[in-house]
């Protein structure tokens, strides 16, 4: 039996959860999300609280059951608080700059980088070098955070790139170190 599936998710206020079979709607203070749920799982709204069954007993339907709780659970919080990811640049001459809907990234190459956000993203850009990714879904904000931070990955032997925020990069020697 899985131990996440399981628990039962409360509601905070202001929260509303219609499932529609494949379809959770969850609408919040900051917007709306929309996920498909797989056939073999169940979703029950009940009493202020949310309810995720399996209708077998299968590795499969075990394995989809404590994500889809999870899933629901991070639904819930990203239109309640919301989600970000921080990314630091460095590197002389390197930075970043939005302008709309479309973030310009100089990394050391002969033309900027040019990315268009998709929607339900949103972009801070702190003096030049620290970005911050927004957004009510997890996964759409690892994922565009992931992708910027794709562009010029942090070398290993100088620290220039861009990295999470936090991440620490271990520097190699090189070379000239080994004598």
């Amino acid at each position: 039996m899985s131990r996440v599936g399981t628990l039962p998710i409360p509601i905070p206020q202001g929260v509303t959860i219609q499932y529609e079979k494949p379809y959770v709607k969850v609408k919040g203070p900051r917007g709306e999300i929309v996920k498909k749920i797989e056939e073999e799982i169940g979703v029950i709204v009940e009493d202020g609280k949310v309810l995720v069954k399996r209708s077998q007993d299968n590795r499969q339907s075990r394995s989809l059951h404590g994500l889809t709780r999870t899933i629901i659970k991070n639904m819930i919080l990203g239109v309640t608080k919301g989600f970000e990811k921080a990314l630091d640049i460095e590197g002389v001459g390197y930075r970043s700059d939005i302008r709309g809907n479309t973030l310009t990234l100089s990394l050391g190459y002969s033309h900027p980088v040019k990315y268009d956000l998709p929607l339900g993203i949103k972009v801070k850009v702190d003096k030049q070098t620290r970005i911050t990714v927004e957004g009510i879904d997890k996964y759409l904000v690892g994922e565009v955070a992931a992708k910027i931070r794709s562009f010029r990955k942090p070398d290993v032997y100088k620290g220039k790139g861009i990295k999470y925020a936090g991440e620490f990069i271990r520097k190699k020697v090189g070379k000239a170190g080994i004598k």
